[in-house]
């Protein structure tokens, strides 16, 4: 039998490749932000995203990022990759999440059922420059620095932090074996002991290892039998979707019964392509659930607008529940930039960008394709609500503990890179000083200034009438 000799990428040749983009692009370089005149308005970015998302829904994703400058940051993914679409970067290519900021990070169960914290939103995953994902997580520090009230020189600190250990962690991954690195990930334990082991005094320690434990028990609390429990009723002996208007809202009330007999229909007919999509012996267990009712869930910042749907599913009985989101995707907010995914449907695209990243992902994770009542072919990714999902509490978070917060994101977002890109080359850029993270720390407050410009037109938008926002949802 022939010998098939597979494409190793071959170490030094990668070094020599990320030393020569550090020539073409020098890591002083990522610390200018150019805003030409021809910059796009955000405001109509806003605009052309929410054309294709469901109407009535538009103004609350406007009210919801309407609440600070952190809230529209969390929103405008689609703002900051125009403004880095159109910069020089390095050319060094890997999977990103795309939208990585520090919301974007958290805690769930893997399917040992230990706690991991990693990066937990793929829905603008696509290839391009590294660089993209690390400027959009140190600009979201600085950012949120400024929502808490820090000094500069506090969030100068947490800025160089997530930057530094990203670089850090890189340098370490690009020493480790192929597997070494795909085994890669981190333990809520090892979180524990992280802030334990931080800089400052024993009550900043204390407090912050106490958070680190009750929102790693309150991660665990939330499974399929937690969100059955909060979100459904019992009504005659069958159990069923609360009705929450507008942000859950039961199919029953939502359309008349033959718009509901149709998208059932709809519905068995996504759940048979869903069900191609995952491993035979996770589609083994999915048929030992029956759905039993569905309903439209608002979810999110930036995701408000797109159709999401919860789907009640039980097993043996009552006690037995199952409960997964189907969530629309659209193209990822990268691609105006970097080319078209390679992928036709873009629920494939979020899962698959989600697989290459995370060290575990959801066992019901897969994709499907629905042709909706008004005729639209649409693609969306299916996944658990809840599976010991949990994330950090960002508006009580002190200095200390946000700076410890901000070396654990860099370190995560390290290893998702390593997992998909040439993690040598990257980290021969990233090279053994500190003028990367110098780099970036400047950028991120330059654009921190920036962001807080546009949350300025979005206000001006929405008092003169431009927007119609809802708050208070």
């Amino acid at each position: 039998m022939p010998h098939v000799q597979a494409t190793v990428p071959d170490p030094k040749a990668s070094e020599a490749a990320g030393k020569a983009a550090r020539k073409q692009f020098p890591r002083s370089q990522q610390a200018h932000v150019e805003f030409p005149e021809t910059r796009r308005n955000p405001i109509e970015i806003l605009k052309e995203q929410s054309a294709s998302r469901v109407q009535e829904l538009v103004p609350i994703r406007y009210g919801r990022m309407s609440v600070s400058p952190f809230t529209f940051y969390r929103g405008a993914a689609a703002i900051m990759a125009a403004d880095l679409g159109t910069a020089p970067h390095s050319g060094l290519m890997t999977q990103l999440c795309g939208d990585a900021h520090l919301a974007n990070f958290g805690v769930f169960s893997s399917p040992e059922r230990r706690l991991v914290f990693d990066v937990n939103d793929f829905d603008e995953s696509h290839p391009g420059p590294f660089e993209w994902d690390v400027k959009r997580l140190v600009a979201s520090f600085a950012v949120a620095g400024r929502h808490r009230g820090f000094t500069p020189e506090q969030r100068r600190a947490i800025n160089l932090a997530a930057a530094a250990s990203y670089r850090n962690s890189m340098t370490l991954f690009a020493a480790m074996t192929n597997l070494e690195v795909w085994y890669s990930h981190f333990e809520m334990n090892q979180a524990l002991d992280l802030f334990a082991a931080s800089a400052g005094g024993k009550k900043s320690k204390e407090k912050g290892v106490e958070r680190v434990r009750k929102m790693s028990d309150k991660a665990r609390s939330r499974t399929s039998l937690q969100a059955f429990t909060k979100m459904t009723v019992n009504t005659d002996g069958s159990p069923e979707f609360l009705s929450q208007p507008p942000l859950l809202i039961p199919i029953r009330d939502l359309m008349t019964p033959d718009q509901s007999d149709a998208v059932w229909e709809m519905l068995h007919k996504g759940l048979g392509a869903y069900k191609r999509s995952i491993s035979d012996d996770r589609k083994h267990l999915l048929e030992q659930f029956d759905v039993v009712d569905v309903a439209h869930k608002i979810v999110g910042v930036g995701s408000v607008g797109l159709r999401a749907w919860v789907l009640l599913l039980l097993g043996r009985d009552a006690t037995d529940p199952l409960v997964l989101q189907v969530k629309q995707s659209q193209r990822s907010v990268l691609e105006p930039y970097v080319g078209r995914s390679k992928y036709r449907n873009h629920g494939q695209r979020v899962v698959n960008g989600q697989r290459l990243q995370q060290a575990f992902t959801d066992i019901f994770l897969g994709w499907t394709r629905v042709v909706g009542l008004d005729g639209n072919t649409r693609d969306f990714y299916v996944r658990q609500l809840r599976d010991g999902k949990g994330s950090a509490d960002l508006d009580r978070m002190p200095a200390a503990t946000m700076e410890v917060y901000a070396r654990l994101c860099g370190w995560t977002l390290a290893r998702a890179h390593a997992r998909s890109g040439d993690r040598v080359a990257i980290a021969s850029y990233l090279g053994a000083s500190d003028t990367f993270e110098r780099s970036m720390a400047a950028f991120a407050e330059t654009y921190a200034d920036q962001n807080e410009q546009d949350y300025a037109l979005l206000e001006a938008a929405i008092g003169s009438g431009e927007l119609e926002v809802r708050t208070g949802v």
